[in-house]
């Protein structure tokens, strides 16, 4: 997929959540290169400044996605500079422990920021796409939303739900020229699993090479995804040779399913 072509021969407007760094980060940058103005949200405002100057994307706004009113504030200002073609739904969070001690309060989160993040963003683009007969929607979700994980269950029940609305979005947009899906990353070298190393390491006593073993071990090819990886496939998915592909959730996990 690292030889996908432009997304389109006119230039396309993105916006991609969770954009200053990790996979919206190498998504940002990767379709910066194929010729889109991108347009990078995320709550960090220093992050979001740091890739703005190294051309990572064009434009910035600090919002946190699960903020409904100020999501949709963000993106009608957005949607101000050029109508919005392309989004990654990419802002994600992931917390980690047992069932037995997994509070309402943390599927509330886990629901806040993956799902209804999602959601708040689509809400805000379908309109504009499905009026003007086309539109890419793309959803980061996660190995997570395909099987299960121990320690991990709301977070899991976050991605879940996030796949079943690509489906459901695919199915109500088929005919529109506006295609929705999911990328699945199995665990990627991000800042997200560099915190669940330090986790391991504090609950476990492992040393960081045994706590990525313990990771890595999901994998087949035995490697922690590269950013870069993901990005490739999301790219491919906003490009005119997969106007097809729509409602699928795709793994990009060294074989892990």
């Amino acid at each position: 997929m690292s030889e996908a072509g432009p997304i389109r021969s006119a230039i396309h407007h993105a916006v991609v959540t969770g954009g200053a760094r990790g996979i919206g980060r190498a998504v940002a940058e990767r379709l910066v290169r194929d010729g889109a103005v991108v347009t990078i949200l995320g709550r960090n405002a220093e992050a979001l400044d740091r890739a703005i100057a190294e051309g990572a994307a064009h434009h910035a706004i600090p919002v946190d996605v699960t903020d409904g009113p100020a999501v949709a504030a963000a993106f009608a200002n957005i949607a101000e500079r050029a109508p919005i073609d392309i989004l990654v739904a990419n802002a994600g969070a992931a917390e980690s422990a047992p069932f037995g001690r997994s509070e309402p309060a943390l599927f509330q989160r886990m629901l806040d920021v993956n799902l209804f993040g999602t959601v708040h963003a689509a809400q805000a683009v379908l309109p504009g796409m499905t009026a003007r007969g086309f539109g890419r929607i793309v959803a980061i979700a996660s190995m997570a939303g395909q099987k299960g994980y121990p320690y991990v269950s709301a977070y899991c029940a976050a991605k879940h739900a996030v796949v079943g609305l690509v489906r459901s979005l695919a199915q109500e947009t088929a005919r529109s020229g506006v295609t929705v899906n999911a990328v699945c990353p199995g665990f990627t070298d991000t800042d997200i699993v560099g915190d669940s190393l330090e986790r391991i390491m504090a609950t476990t006593g492992r040393d960081r090479a045994a706590a990525l073993a313990s990771l890595v071990r999901h994998n087949p090819q035995g490697r922690l995804v590269q950013p870069d990886e993901v990005a490739d496939a999301v790219a491919w998915l906003c490009g005119a040779a997969a106007r097809s592909i729509t409602g699928q959730a795709i793994p990009v996990a060294g074989g892990e399913t």
